[in-house]
Formats: C-alpha cells, structure tokens, sequence
C-alpha cells in the first residue's frame, strides 16, 4: 500500500525537477539571446576590419610614389664629342706595331 508520505515525497520531488527544468529553460534562453547578440557584434566587427583595411590599402597606395620606369634612350643628355674619342687603328699602324714586336724578338 503506498503512503501518503511516500506521495508527498514524490510530489515533492517532481516539484523540484520541475523547477529544475524551469531553470535551464531559463539559462538556455538567456545564453540564446548572448549568441545571437555575439554572432551580431562579430558581424559588425568584421564589417569594421574589413573597412579598416580598404582605408589602410588605400592610404598606403595613396602614400607610396608611382616611380617611372628609366628611359635609356634619353639617358645620355650629351654626347661625346668625336675629337674626344680615340681614333681606331688603322692597318699601317697595326702594321708597325706587329713589326716593332718583331724586331724585338728578333
């Protein structure tokens, strides 16, 4: 036969899993709403670099100089003039100095 303290004693306990399930319905709910406020701040956050960092591209290409490639065909502002430059041997002039050579060896 069961007891009347043994129904007291269950009512009393399912009163507390009731509450106890109440309770992590609670904390599940409220760890729901910080998830979905999380998920949007990071959202914010990553719209905030992503901005950040076109800023940053673009002020460092903005800061660094474009440099022109060299033109070699305008290098040379003056030329040399031709009584400057050391005339090319002729072959008389090759001539003697094989046969001074020669002669040397001779």
């Amino acid at each position: 036969m069961v007891s009347l303290n043994s129904i007291n004693s269950l009512q009393t306990a399912v009163a507390t899993a009731q509450r106890k399930v109440q309770q992590d319905r609670d904390q599940v709910a409220q760890d729901e709403d910080r998830l979905d406020a999380s998920r949007s701040q990071l959202q914010l956050d990553n719209q905030t670099l992503a901005k950040t960092q076109l800023d940053s591209s673009r002020a460092q290409a903005a800061a660094t100089p474009i440099l022109k490639s060299p033109r070699l065909d305008n290098a040379i502002e003056e030329r040399i003039p031709t009584g400057a430059l050391p005339k090319a041997p002729t072959l008389n002039t090759l001539g003697q100095t094989i046969g001074k050579l020669i002669n040397v060896e001779a």
